[in-house]
């Protein structure tokens, strides 16, 4: 198996999604669940773009179609997975991910989120405080997550 250094970084995309009260939308990850929860994100199709792919993946996620785009955030956001990870998930070919991120408000009503899809992916959902996102996340997501945590504040939606 490759070592870490020599994987690429699977391009992704992550959407915060903020609902009137500027809480965060998180899912407990089915393949995952213990205590951890992250915000809907995933892999960018070809021929697509990331707003595209990011609206495509809430959806896929969450089934929420209603939402208005409040901003991409600039640059790129990336982590790597630990060790016990690397060559089992995305086939073995990646490290990690390096992901452009959206800000989005929910605008449905709640009973449009179902994250029984066809696919399912988390197998609970709740909002949060933007201060608690470095808390809940697995400890590899944590530092980009501060991250989206700074960015949030810094754009005065926490």
């Amino acid at each position: 198996m490759k070592n870490n250094t020599e994987l690429p970084l699977r391009i992704g995309v992550g959407i915060i999604l903020l609902n009137s009260q500027k809480k965060v939308f998180v899912g407990k990850r089915i393949d995952n669940p213990s205590n951890y929860w992250q915000m809907p994100q995933g892999g960018v199709d070809e021929n697509e773009n990331f707003l595209e792919a990011a609206k495509r993946e809430l959806m896929e996620e969450t089934n929420v179609k209603t939402v208005k785009l409040i901003k991409e955030i600039d640059g790129w956001l990336t982590y790597n997975l630990p060790k016990n990870l690397l060559g089992k998930i995305w086939d073995g070919k990646y490290r990690g991910q390096k992901q452009k991120w959206f800000v989005m408000e929910f605008l449905g009503k709640e009973d449009e989120i179902n994250i029984k899809t066809n696919k399912p992916e988390f197998l609970d959902w709740k909002w949060i405080e933007t201060s608690k996102l470095p808390e809940i996340a697995v400890e590899f997501k944590a530092e980009m997550y501060k991250l989206i945590k700074k960015k949030l504040i810094s754009l005065k939606l926490a």
